[in-house]
């Protein structure tokens, strides 16, 4: 076998080409920046609201539900990078199914406490006459 092996070398980098990178951030830099503005900017609305008590509870719930969104959609775009990846169904699969668990787990959660203070605790008629009986004593 005859085979030739040819070396390719990188070129040395110039002290004018470092510098010239040097002073142009890279794209994957500004786009951290943004998404950490986004979050802060975020998160400081929703403080801020939440604190004043803009509106009544229902659209404070709403408010801060989107807002909530919105955090976890800025998250996953900007830091996590979901949909930039080659290919991208499968961290998108991935988070859909750890949306579902999610929402499988809070839902039933306040499903079996609302139905548990529903038939746990007595009603006002239940409750005077059980103080009444206790007045016996």
């Amino acid at each position: 076998m005859n085979a030739k092996y040819h070396h390719v070398t990188k070129p040395v980098p110039t002290p004018s080409s470092v510098l010239i990178s040097e002073h142009q951030p890279p794209a994957k830099f500004k786009h951290y920046v943004i998404g950490f503005v986004s979050s802060l900017i975020l998160t400081i609305s929703a403080y801020l609201i939440t604190v004043n008590h803009a509106g009544n509870k229902w659209l404070l719930f709403i408010i801060l539900a989107v807002l909530a969104l919105t955090q976890f959609i800025v998250q996953l775009f900007f830091f996590l990078h979901v949909g930039r990846e080659f290919p991208p169904r499968f961290k998108l699969m991935l988070t859909a199914f750890m949306i579902l668990v999610v929402l499988i787990l809070v839902g039933g959660s306040l499903w079996i406490m609302f139905n548990l203070n529903g038939r746990v605790m007595p009603s006002t008629r239940q409750m005077e006459k059980y103080m009444n009986s206790q007045d016996n004593l």
